[in-house]
Parts: structure tokens; sequence; C-alpha cells
């Protein structure tokens, strides 16, 4: 038999949580991280903790089960790529020495118990790895036994705290035997905004430009509100609307609420309570989803090549590699399509500064699924993009971006522009001035193009304006620009063809 290679760019992260416990196995590869294995296990150790901070031993035994499976897969990997690390209830448990020393037995390997304050900033880093804000940020992640909070810029956390409140202690405080109830629900936020408010004064006065949950709370409203038909940004309105619809029910057991997973249910409400106190005390107007925390941060940091490297284009590059995208077509693309926008700006009251990163990843990998087939390619484009992760962007942003890929070339899908909800109007917008771009960058060469002028009409009606030579020079480009005019009729909107 031939001898194994070691994983040598393979990771593995273990986060013992207060309510779950997580395996992450993910691969170094075409610059950047992808997942190839995730366990996820829900051990609820926190709800072991008795009132001195014991924890039971069922709930030990619990964990140690969890942790066997976990073991089968570690032994694979080299020593000094997997990290483990344990945060509030072991923080808390009195007896924490006899669960870690029979945890780090059946692993293998050492455990990190790491401290409050670590455990906000790495949240932080691996949120600061998965997004893309470009000033102040505040994070919020509701975990089982702590919650943290913190404020950062860039991959640098400024202001930061774990504070004594979680999904599972505040259910198994205020919600006892799972009941729900207007008192229940008051005692809980009340509680919360105790713990919050001798930090309140001093998050609010350092401000931010973008709220990110990073808990699974977050995770199950968006996903209520998907079912509902509403976007994915959370407000204090929806919370209040949500939280209206849990007390219909008497138990968190017959609790039934559209979009909320089976898994997420029994600690949803005290995770919900515990999100209201936050909206309400820290004045928070929205808030998106991370698309990474505690696991992705301890990850990023045994990476050295991933380290303060701009994260849209270290995804970008890694689409780009990995398909063998044209670099210098997408730039012709790319620059067209904002060429067009500027043009059009103030006549479809365009923000420029929100659109070009979107317009920009569009123009990046639209073909990527040549490298698949040239027939229906934009399909295949749309496939690989939905299927694939794209840290540094958000999930409104992500959406837009497929819709461009998905629509730039062929028959426009009518379900793919009104799936955007209240984006749809300006995804239509995109998605037909893009299709122009990637037309006019037929020839994939530079300097064959004249002055192009595009402007708006009543109605939405695109005039393009181009010499009349040119266009007799080039009846290819005619016949391609006639037949686009042609299928964006057929999608209830005109585009004229001045000659000039």
């Amino acid at each position: 038999m031939a001898q194994a290679t070691p994983q040598n760019n393979v990771y593995a992260v273990i986060d013992l949580g207060s309510n779950s416990f997580h395996m992450l196995i993910a691969k170094y590869m075409a610059n950047g991280i992808h997942t190839i294995g995730r366990v996820k296990r829900k051990v609820r150790l926190a709800a072991g903790l008795d009132e001195d901070n014991v924890l039971s031993v069922e709930a030990m035994e619990r964990g140690w089960d969890c942790l066997s499976l976990f073991a089968e897969r570690l032994q694979d990997l080299p020593a000094e790529n997997i990290r483990i690390v344990a945060t509030a209830t072991l923080r808390l448990a009195k007896n924490v020495e006899v669960f870690k020393a029979k945890a780090e037995s059946i692993l293998g390997h050492s455990i990190n118990i790491i401290s409050g304050e670590d455990e906000a900033c790495t949240i932080y880093k691996g949120v600061a790895h998965t997004s893309a804000c470009l000033g102040k940020q505040l994070v919020i992640d509701i975990g089982g036994a702590s919650t943290e909070v913190v404020i950062g810029k860039g991959f640098n956390a400024l202001l930061y705290q774990s504070l004594d409140m979680g999904c599972v202690t505040y259910l198994e405080r205020y919600f006892k035997r799972g009941q729900i109830s207007e008192a229940n629900f008051s005692k809980a936020i009340a509680a919360a905004k105790a713990t919050l408010a001798p930090h309140a004064d001093a998050f609010k006065g350092l401000g931010w430009e973008l709220a990110i949950g990073a808990s699974g709370t977050v995770q199950a409203i968006q996903e209520i509100q998907a079912a509902k038909g509403q976007t994915d940004i959370l407000t204090l309105e929806n919370l209040i609307e949500i939280h209206k619809d849990a007390l219909l029910f008497d138990s968190v057991e017959t609790m039934i609420l559209p979009g909320l997973s089976e898994e997420r249910r029994l600690v949803f409400v005290s995770g919900l309570a515990i999100l209201i106190a936050l909206f309400e005390t820290l004045e928070i107007q929205s808030m998106g989803l991370a698309g990474g925390a505690l696991r992705e941060g301890v990850l990023y940091d045994m990476v050295p090549e991933l380290q303060n490297k701009n994260i849209r284009q270290r995804t970008l590059d890694g689409l780009m590699t990995r398909y063998h995208v044209e670099v210098m077509q997408a730039n012709r693309v790319f620059d067209l399509v904002m060429n067009f926008l500027k043009q059009l700006e103030q006549s479809w009251d365009l923000d420029l500064e929100q659109l070009e990163p979107i317009t920009y990843a569009a123009a990046c990998i639209h073909e990527i699924g040549l490298l698949i087939d040239f027939k229906q390619y934009q399909k295949h484009s749309a496939y690989i993009l939905q299927n694939s992760g794209m840290p540094g962007y958000s999930k409104v942003e992500k959406q837009l971006i497929y819709t461009l890929v998905a629509s730039h070339r062929l028959e426009l899908d009518e379900d793919v522009v009104s799936s955007l909800n209240c984006y749809s109007q300006l995804g239509e917008r995109l998605i037909r001035v893009f299709r122009l771009a990637v037309i006019f960058a037929m020839r994939r060469e530079n300097d064959v193009l004249p002055e192009i002028a595009i402007s708006t009409e009543q109605n939405d009606t695109l005039t393009l304006a181009i010499e009349s030579q040119w266009l007799s020079d080039h009846p290819l480009m005619l016949a391609e620009l006639t037949q686009e005019a042609s299928s964006q009729e057929k999608f209830g909107k005109a585009i004229t063809i001045k000659h000039i």
C-alpha cells in the first residue's frame, strides 16, 4: 500500500460551545479556505451547570460522547493544524479539570479554554475575514452561556465585552420547562438590559457603520423573515413581530413558526429576548448575518497566507484561478458596466459606490462556467456561484451577483429577478446594462469600440447612441444589439439604437 501523505494544507477547529460542539475541517487551496467537512452536535453543556457552577456528570458524558466522534477525523491531520477551544460553560465550571482531562485523552490534543475577551476578539476576527465592512462594525454573537459584543475596524477589535447571558442559560432561568409567556419574555429582556447597561454608553459612543449578528439566533430570524417574504435585514420592528408570533404559543414544544428549524426551536425564545434587549439598549437600527465567527477566527489565524488581505479580492482571485477566467476580459466588461451606470446614475438614482463591488464581482466570475461547456455557460456559472462560499459579500450582495451572472446572456428569467424582492427593480436595471456590456465586449480586444452614449427615458427605455459608420463596419455587433433589443422587449423593456 502507498504511504499516506500528511494533509499539510488541511486544518481542523473544534469549538466546545455551551449549546453545541462543532468541528470544522477546511483546506487551503486556490488562494482561499474551502470547507471540506463539518460536524455539529447539540450537547447543551450549559444546561448541566447547577447553581454552584458544577457541571453534571450527564452533561460531561454528552460532551465526551461527541468528542469520541470528532477524534476519528483528527487522527489524519498534523497536530499543528488542529485547534480546540472551549468557551463560557467550561470557563465557569468549577469541575472543569475533570471534563478537560478525559476530553483531552479522547481527542489526543490539548484544549484551550479561552477567556471571554479572547472569545470576543476571535469572533470579530472570524467576521472580519468573511465580511467586507469598510468602516467600523458592531458584531454580536449570542452563545449558549455568554454573549459577545464587539466593535472593530478592519481586522482589529476596538471595544469588546463578553457578557453573562446566553440562550441556554436564559432558557433554564426565564423559560422554565419551556413555558412561553409575556411575563417570561419581559423578565428575560429586562435581565439582558441590566447586564448590558454598564457597557451601553461606551459602545454607543464609539459607534459603528454596520451591525452584524454571528449567532444561530440571527440566522433563525433571517429564515423566519424569508418564509414571510421579507428581506434578510433584521430590525427591531421585525423582532417585535416575531416576539408576538411566539406569544401565540404556550410552550417551546408546541411553538411552530414558519422558517424556524426544529434544531433551533428549543433555544429560540431565549435568544430572541436577548436580541431584543441588544437592539433596544444599543439602539441598533438594522442587522445582517455574518459569514463566520469563532471557528473561522481560529481557522484564519492558523493560515499565515491569509493574514490582512482584501477579503473580496481574495474570494474573486480564488474563483478566477480555479476556473481559469480571462482577467482582461473581466476588466473590459466591468469598465463598460461602470461607464454605462455612470451615464445613468442620475436618471436611475444609483449609488455607484454600493454597486461597484457587485458589478466588479459579477464581471470577474460571469464566465466561470465556460470551463464546463459554452452552451448555456451562464447556467453553469450561476450553479457554481450558488454552491460556492463568497467571503466578503453579504447575502444580498451575493444574490445580486448571482442574478447578474445567471442572466447575462440568452433568455431572461422573470423568476430570477422577482426573487430579489425589494431589490428587483435594481436587479432588473443592472441585468439590462450588464447584458449590453457583455455584447460590446464580445471581440475580447481593447480599443475597438466607439464612444457609446446611453440614456433612459420614460418606462426605463434605454437609448444607445452609436456612430453610424461604426455600426456599418460591424454588422455582427449590430445584429447582436438588435437581438438583445428583441429579448428585452419580451421582458417588457425597450432599447432604441440611435445611429449618429
